[in-house]
Parts: structure tokens; C-alpha cells; sequence
């Protein structure tokens, strides 16, 4: 039996138990459990926060993408307002009038007079207002931007230096004798791969489909939207009808509200006021024209509104632009599927073709 008399306390309750010729015995429980809050700690250690840096905002665009329940419907509907009866009337309890596009021409001229604004030759723009919903509810047609080519040229005031790449002699006459600015080949390329020739300078870029295979190599030097393709009509074989479109079209894009997925606009310039109305009428028809041809495949309207404006007049005419396109689209799942079996039927009859084709040659 150990005695206390054997037992040598070196420290109170902090300390081991000594024994003579034995092993030490620890007497403090306190030892034995790590400090209060060290495990919890450590939890916390583990688990990064990851803070994200927002850079400087500009005021006006801090509440964007955030829920605006005061924005009003940018669809303008009108239809159940009744017409004024005379010739004054408050605007904001009737229709909307419906001008002709002479008529609101001439209106303009008016304001512009030399007595007035005193700017006869000031720029007439059509704004047009365009349904974007596509197919599905939930769905929208992508902004776009394209080239109309118009029957009455204008001063447009944009620069429009077009390069033109093509190989061989009559491509490349054909392309100077249109007006292109910059023609070549080959050469043309080496001088962009040195950086000797600046495309940015260049804002169309056209070219016949027999160089293509050596344009790929500066196609990371040219911007997305830039590189020739048929879909924008800067390939193809006519290359005089390709600039003449460029050169003297008009150059326009649609854009979705940022609120109102469902609403578009363009704003595009067909004319100068002392052009006779029967051709700023025609610019007017080959713009709306090409706007209905990105019409989605669903029914009801995709050209809901379309106003007259020259500023710095602050009036806006009204015209109907269903005298010159169709109101509505008619599409049904259908006519789609016919026309898909139709053209499957005709891909199987080319096939059968080109076989027997192959089969009596071969005999």
C-alpha cells in the first residue's frame, strides 16, 4: 500500500501525482479537455467567406434588375378611346389621329419653315414600335441589326468605308467600279496579320465566297458580327449589289426594353424633308418590309406602331403602317409540320436521283 507520506505534491492541482518508482498520475480534469470555445474556432476557420467586390456604380443604374412596380405598359392601345368629332379636342380621351405619310410630311415641312425652325432640310425618322414576344410566352426575339438596301439615296452622314475581299480580276473591277473603298486579295490579308492596315477603320467588311477559305485566318482580328456570312448579305457573288446596299442603305437595330422584355423599338432614318414624299414613302415601304421579314413565327401582330418624327420638332404622327405590310402573321403547327414532310419528301427525291444518276454512270 502507498502511503501519503510517500507522495510529493510539486504543484496544486495543476501538476502530476509523483510516485516513488512509479508512473505519473494526472489529478486535474481540467487538463484533459481543451479550452472553452478553441473547437468551435476552428469550425469556423475552416469555412472561407468568400466577400465579392462590387465596383462603383453609377446612381442612376443602382436599382437595376430590381422589382419596379410603377412601370407603365409601353404598348400603347388606344382602341377603345372614341374618335374626336371636331377639331379640338384633349388628346389623352381620344385617339390617337392617323395621318397619311404625305400628310405628316407636309406637317413636318411646316414646322421647319424658315419662319420657324428654320431647317427645310432637316432628317426625317421612323420610329417603330415592335411586339417581341416569340414563339412561347416566356420567350423573346434576340436584338438584332441589319442593312436595307432603299430605291432614293440620302445624305445619310455615316461613315461607310467598305473593304472588299475577292480574288481574281473581274471580282475585284466589279468591286471598284461599285464604289468600294479598299479592294484586294491576298495582299490585304498579309497587311492585317502585320498590323499594317487598321480594320477598325472599316466598319463593313464584304467578301466573295472564293476567298473565304483565306479570310479564317483573321477572323479572331475582326469582331463577331463583322465576319463575312450570307445570313448579313456580306457574302456572295454580287458584290456590286452588296455595296451599293451598304454604301447607300439604311442601317438600323432593334432593341428590347430592359423593363419590358416584350416591347422593341427602332429608330431609323429614311430621308431629309426636301426629298418628294413619294420617295421617302418608298424608303419608308423597303424598311418596313425588311422589319416584318424578322416577324417571329407566331400569330397576332409584330409591328404594333410606327411615328413619324423630325427633330427638333417634338410632334409625333401616326401613321398606319398595315398599308404597306401585313397586320398579323398566321401561323399554326399545321402548315409547319406539312412543309417540314414536304421538304423531307423532297431531299428523299434528290437523294433517289443522284443514286440512279451514279448507278447509270457507273453502268
Amino acid at each position: 500500500m502507498l502511503s501519503l507520506t510517500n507522495v510529493g505534491f510539486v504543484r496544486w492541482a495543476t501538476t502530476p501525482l509523483m510516485v516513488a518508482g512509479a508512473r505519473l498520475l494526472h489529478t486535474a480534469t481540467l487538463d484533459l479537455a481543451a479550452r472553452k470555445g478553441t473547437r468551435e474556432k476552428a469550425r469556423k476557420a475552416k469555412v472561407k467567406k468568400v466577400v465579392e467586390k462590387v465596383g462603383f456604380i453609377r446612381h442612376d443604374l443602382r436599382k437595376k434588375g430590381k422589382l419596379n412596380l410603377n412601370v407603365a405598359n409601353k404598348h400603347i392601345d388606344d382602341s377603345w378611346k372614341q374618335e374626336p368629332k371636331d377639331d379640338c379636342w384633349v388628346s389623352k380621351y381620344y385617339k390617337w389621329r392617323v395621318y397619311t405619310v404625305e400628310e405628316a410630311i407636309q406637317c413636318h415641312r411646316e414646322t421647319h419653315h424658315p419662319t420657324v425652325y428654320n431647317l427645310p432640310n432637316a432628317p426625317l425618322y421612323a420610329h417603330v414600335e415592335l411586339n417581341m414576344q416569340a414563339e412561347k410566352v416566356t420567350r423573346f426575339v434576340d436584338n438584332f441589326q441589319r442593312m436595307v438596301a432603299i430605291p432614293h439615296r440620302f445624305e445619310h452622314g455615316e461613315n461607310r468605308n467598305i473593304i472588299v475581299f475577292a480574288k481574281g480580276q473581274d471580282p475585284l473591277k466589279e468591286a471598284k467600279d461599285a464604289g468600294a473603298t479598299l479592294v484586294g486579295g491576298m495582299e490585304l490579308i498579309k497587311e492585317i496579320q502585320n498590323g499594317d492596315l487598321q480594320l477598325s477603320e472599316y466598319p463593313f467588311v464584304l467578301a466573295h465566297p472564293n476567298i473565304l477559305p483565306e479570310l479564317v485566318v483573321i477572323r479572331g482580328l475582326l469582331k463577331k458580327n463583322k465576319f463575312p456570312n450570307p445570313r448579313s448579305g456580306t457574302l456572295g457573288v454580287n458584290l456590286a449589289e452588296m455595296i451599293q446596299k451598304y454604301a447607300h442603305g439604311i442601317n438600323y437595330s432593334a432593341a428590347k426594353d430592359e423593363q419590358q422584355k416584350d416591347f422593341g423599338s427602332i429608330v431609323a432614318c429614311i430621308g431629309t424633308l426636301q426629298m418628294e414624299a413619294s420617295h421617302l414613302e418608298s424608303n419608308l415601304t423597303a424598311l418596313l418590309q425588311d422589319v416584318n421579314s424578322m416577324r417571329p413565327k407566331r400569330e397576332g401582330r409584330f409591328v404594333t406602331r410606327v411615328l413619324l418624327k423630325s427633330p427638333p420638332s417634338g410632334e409625333n404622327l401616326k401613321i398606319n403602317p398595315f398599308l404597306y405590310i401585313p397586320e398579323e402573321g398566321v401561323f399554326s403547327k399545321r402548315s409547319a409540320k406539312t412543309t417540314d414532310a414536304a421538304a423531307g419528301e423532297e431531299e428523299d427525291a434528290e437523294q433517289e436521283e443522284e443514286q440512279r444518276s451514279a448507278a447509270s454512270g457507273g453502268a
